[in-house]
Parts: C-alpha cells; sequence; structure tokens
C-alpha cells in the first residue's frame, strides 16, 4: 500500500478494526489465499443475518462488493452526520456535550481518514468547547487545519494570535488595496464616486463578510481585530483601516450579534453615524444624538475616545461631517448668523477635531478631545462665507444694467489669511477643500480660479491626497467645456498639478486620469505640452507608465492621418501679436 492508501486506514488498528496492511499480511502467510480471503470476508463484513443470503444476489447481477459496502458506508455517514447535528441541539445542555465529548474520543484516532474525517470534523464542529490535546493536535497538521470548520478555528485563533494575523493579515491587505483601486478607478464621475456607495453595500464586500463569519460571536477575536486595525493605522497612518473598524461593527449590528455589540463601547455611536453617512448629512436630531454620547464619556472611561476618534477619522465620517459643515454655513449665509451663534455647527467641528485627531491620540495615548482653536470659528469660517456672499453679489451685479465703467470684475484676490489656515490648521483645510469641491461641483469657475492657488501649499499636503484628487477630477468633469482656454489650463496644470507631479506620484496618476476622460476638451497646443510635462521618468512606477501609454495611444488615435492634412506649408515663424488700436 504506498503513503495515499495508508492516509485512507488511518487509525484503524487503533480501534481494533483490520484494515488493507491486515489483510496483505494474511494473504502473504496463508496456502489458501481464496479461503483466507472468504474468512477476511466474514468477519469484517456487515454482520447482518439476513444480509449473508442477499449478497448472492448482487453478484449475479455484476455488482461489485466495493460499491455495494460503498453506499452502505456512505448512507451511514449521512444518518450519523445527521444525528450529530440533532445531539447538538437535543436535551440538556451538559448531556448532549458530553455524548458529543465521547464520540469525539471514540472517532477522533480516525480523524485523518479521508472517508471518516467529515463525521469528526461535525462533532468538533458542535463543541463549544474542543478539548485542547485534540485542538492542539488539529493545529499541528496542516490538512486537518485547513479542513475544520471556521467554528474549530475560532477555538484555535483565540489563544494564537499569531495565527490569527496570519489568517487576518491577507483581508487587510486586499481591502486596502480595493480601495486605492475604487480612488484611482478609470471612471471618472460625478455621480458615482468613492462615497457613492450606502454603507450597508459597503458591508456586503467581500473582506468585511469574511471577517466578520471568522469572528462569530467570539468578542476576544473581535477585540484582536481591532488592535490589529489601531496597530496598522498608527504604523500606516491609512484611514481606510478606520472606514473598516466602523464597517465590522455595523456589519455584526446588521447580524444582531449583540454579544459583540453590547461590550464595544462605540457601537451606538457608530449606528447613529451609520444613519448620517446614509444621508450624507447630519440633521438636528441625529446632532443631539451625538453630542449626548460624547458629553457622557464618563472620567476615567475616557480610553473610548480612542476609539470614537477612529471611528469618526473613516473617511465616509469626515465627509458627511464636512458636506453638513458646508451647508450649514451656507444657512447661516441667508440668515445673518455667525458661525460662533450655531451650536449645530460647532458640533460638527468638534466631530472633525476629534477624527482629525485620532492618529495623535492612539499615538500619545492621551485620550482628551482635542482644543479647538477660536481663530477657525471667529476668523476662518466667517472668511468662507464672505467667499459666499462674493458670488451672490457678483451675481446680481451680472444681472444688473451696466454702467459706464462696464461689469464689475469677479474678485480674483484672495486673503492671504485663508492661505495661511489651509497651511497650518488641519481642520481649516479640510472645510477649505470641500468648500472648493462645492463650488467646483457648481460649476462655479470664477470662485474656482480664485482659490486655486491656496491650495499649492496645504496642511499635510492634503489637497495633493488622494480622496480630495479623486473628487476633485470627478468635479473637474461638470467644467469640461473651459478646458479649451488657456487661462484655465495653465491655473489648472501648471498652477496646481504640475507643482507636485514630480515628487507625488499619486498625482501624477491623477492627472493622467483626468486627461484620458477630458483629452479631446482641451486646446491641441496646451495637451502637446502636457504630453511632454507628464511623460513619465525612470523612477515613475508602473500604474504612471501604464496610463500614460493609454493616453498616448488615444492621442494617436484623434491625431488625423497625413492624408487629411492640407499641403499648405505651415509657416514656421510664430506671428507677432499686434497690438489692438487703444479706443479714442
Amino acid at each position: 500500500a504506498g503513503p495515499g492508501q495508508a492516509a485512507m486506514y488511518a487509525g484503524l488498528q487503533e480501534l481494533g478494526v483490520a484494515n488493507g496492511e491486515d489483510l496483505k499480511e494474511t494473504l502473504t502467510n496463508c496456502t489458501e489465499p481464496l479461503k483466507a480471503i472468504e474468512q477476511f470476508q466474514t468477519e469484517n463484513g456487515v454482520l447482518l443475518p439476513s444480509l449473508q443470503s442477499a449478497l448472492p444476489f448482487l453478484d449475479l447481477h455484476g455488482t461489485p462488493r466495493l460499491e455495494f459496502h460503498q453506499s452502505v458506508f456512505d448512507e451511514l455517514r449521512e444518518k450519523l452526520l445527521e444525528r450529530v447535528s440533532a445531539i447538538a441541539l437535543e436535551g440538556k445542555v451538559e448531556e448532549r456535550y458530553k455524548k458529543l465529548e465521547d464520540l469525539l474520543e471514540k472517532s477522533f484516532s480516525l480523524v485523518k481518514m479521508p472517508s471518516i474525517q467529515p463525521v469528526v470534523m461535525c462533532v468538533m464542529k458542535h463543541l463549544p468547547k474542543v478539548p485542547e490535546k485534540k485542538l492542539k493536535l488539529v493545529m499541528a497538521d496542516k490538512d486537518l487545519y485547513k479542513a475544520c470548520a471556521v467554528e474549530v478555528k475560532r477555538q484555535i485563533w483565540q489563544d494564537n494570535q499569531a495565527l490569527f494575523g496570519d489568517e487576518v493579515s491577507p483581508l487587510l491587505k486586499q481591502y486596502i488595496l480595493e480601495k486605492e483601486n475604487t480612488l484611482f478607478s478609470n471612471d471618472i464621475s460625478v455621480l458615482h464616486n468613492f462615497f457613492s456607495p450606502s454603507p450597508k453595500t459597503r458591508r456586503q464586500g467581500e473582506v468585511v463578510q469574511k471577517l466578520t463569519q471568522m469572528i462569530g460571536k467570539n468578542v476576544k477575536l473581535y477585540d484582536m481585530v481591532l488592535q490589529f486595525l489601531r496597530t496598522l493605522f498608527l504604523r500606516t497612518r491609512n484611514v481606510h483601516y478606520c472606514t473598516l473598524r466602523a464597517e465590522l461593527l455595523m456589519s455584526l449590528h446588521d447580524l444582531e450579534i449583540s454579544e459583540i455589540c453590547t461590550v464595544d463601547p462605540c457601537h451606538k455611536f457608530t449606528w447613529c453615524l451609520d444613519a448620517c453617512i446614509r444621508e450624507k448629512f447630519v440633521d438636528n436630531k441625529r446632532a443631539r444624538e451625538l453630542q449626548g454620547f460624547l458629553d457622557g464619556v464618563k472620567k476615567g472611561q475616557e480610553q473610548v475616545l480612542g476609539d470614537l476618534s477612529m471611528i469618526l477619522c473613516d473617511p465616509f465620517a469626515i465627509n458627511t461631517l464636512a458636506l453638513s459643515t458646508i451647508r450649514h454655513l451656507q444657512d447661516l449665509v441667508g440668515q445673518d448668523t455667525l458661525p460662533r451663534e450655531s451650536p449645530d455647527l460647532l458640533l460638527l467641528l468638534r466631530m472633525l477635531s476629534l477624527g482629525q485627531g485620532a492618529w495623535d491620540m492612539i499615538d500619545s495615548q492621551v485620550f482628551k478631545e482635542p482644543k479647538m482653536e477660536a481663530e477657525l470659528i471667529t476668523k476662518f469660517l466667517p472668511m468662507l462665507m464672505s467667499f459666499v456672499v462674493d458670488d451672490h453679489t457678483f451675481n446680481v451685479d451680472q444681472k444688473l444694467p451696466s454702467d459706464e465703467k462696464g461689469p464689475i470684475p469677479y474678485p480674483s484676490t484672495i486673503p492671504e489669511a485663508f492661505t495661511k489656515f489651509l497651511q497650518e490648521n488641519r481642520i481649516a483645510c479640510e472645510i477649505g477643500l470641500y468648500y472648493i469641491l462645492h463650488i467646483t461641483k457648481q460649476r462655479n469657475k470664477n470662485a474656482f480660479l480664485r482659490l486655486l492657488p491656496a491650495l499649492v501649499e496645504t496642511f499635510s499636503d492634503l489637497a495633493f491626497s488622494d480622496i480630495f484628487l479623486h473628487l476633485l477630477t470627478g468635479n473637474l468633469t461638470l467644467l469640461g467645456d473651459e478646458f479649451a482656454l488657456e487661462e484655465f489650463c495653465t491655473s489648472l496644470f501648471d498652477g496646481f498639478f504640475l507643482t507636485a507631479c514630480s515628487r507625488k506620484e499619486n498625482v501624477h496618476r491623477h492627472v493622467l486620469r483626468l486627461l484620458l476622460h477630458l483629452h479631446h476638451k482641451v486646446a491641441p497646443a496646451k495637451l502637446e505640452s502636457l504630453q511632454k510635462a507628464l511623460e513619465p521618468t525612470k523612477q515613475s512606477g508602473e500604474a504612471v507608465k501604464e496610463l500614460y501609454n493609454q493616453l498616448t495611444e488615444k492621442l494617436e488615435l484623434r491625431k488625423p492621418s497625413p492624408a487629411e492634412v492640407t499641403e499648405t506649408p505651415s509657416m514656421e515663424l510664430p506671428l507677432p501679436t499686434v497690438p489692438t488700436p487703444a479706443s479714442r
């Protein structure tokens, strides 16, 4: 018997059941092989008196004994599996588990026998506590570990953080990769962007579902996953880990796993915030509820702020808070009210501040709410409101009959303080960027060009972060027609994008994404100079090279074929620009 056959009979000898090896030995040492085979069949066959007379019938029909025994075996195994599942649900708790433990004790020696293995695995699956010794044996054998049910694996994982980490790690990598692929997706649209899927849809994602299943109702495993997420967030500053933290909790909430939800102090806060994210707005009722949770953090329990800050650092939460802030500011303009007089606005800022301070709080382990700078409320936000007023004023002016002086030009300068705030204050920068996204979405070219220079240097380079550039490129599709204008392209590309392309690969990728989408709108001369400026260098990554090649191909297809080009020789020298005579 080869190694494969040896596995087929693994463990039978320990139970005193004859196996292939025994038959081989009997046949080797006997004088009458046929008699020996008959005796072996009688001793080891199905011991039913009524069967003995029936078996010759099968022989007459040419049915091999193996086929008969196999079908009896399969049938019995099915019955046994059903019985095990039934035992797990009937009688008193101690009794049922006692029966299963006895069954495991008897059958475990056959665990490596492929035909019996499913039964042993089924018994273990239904035992809330598999004996330690058996778990160690399963863990030590790769194939057994692979074959056992997740219910058994959970029992192994809860005392083996490293092994659990090995299982979870590839899922976390996959999750981050999926997020980044969405941000760099070639589909640029203002309607379908990174923030379009609802929270419920996101929780159906493969990684969240797998993690939810791996955790089950096991608080210890849930805590381990949260610890992994915190550690990775600290190590990488990648905010997508914060999203996963919230999604995982809400996925367990959807399944009504109260064993975990009731012990996670962030549960109700996350649940309420989840509803706001779904609506992309924090309404007054929910604002009061969220404030209640923050105000309710008791002395000695401040550590919960670390978790709440991570929930608020989720980009989907930041997006909702920032959009709500912009909406509030517009309402305040209409009501002639200052930001400091709006409690709802102050709460939004408080939550933004807590979310943006998550990394520092978890890193320093100092659990207290970050202090809000008064100038943010007394100077920066009123400045944003004044930009809204500038737009209103300009629009009204446009509609008035123009006097001799001609129409009033749009204000082109920005207060120095605005640029300074964007460079030095994280919350101001976040709100400022969302205001710029807002005016772009409104197709407000004037306001966009006015504020764009402030984006070249921002706090921690936030204006060159993937999430902002993903949203900006989407919104810029609404200003598609402006790309034909030299002034617009120079401000956008030379004045903003190209200032960072060489030092930031992600910016290079986003510009190429935008041009792949809008190249047909860009003035040909400008397109040519952009193509030169965006050529990948030796240091450029594969993604940049791939995008650049795609763009080059598209531009090649657009070029007219030589036959179409008219034969008039082109003038080598540029025409001098003739100044227009001044009107008298």
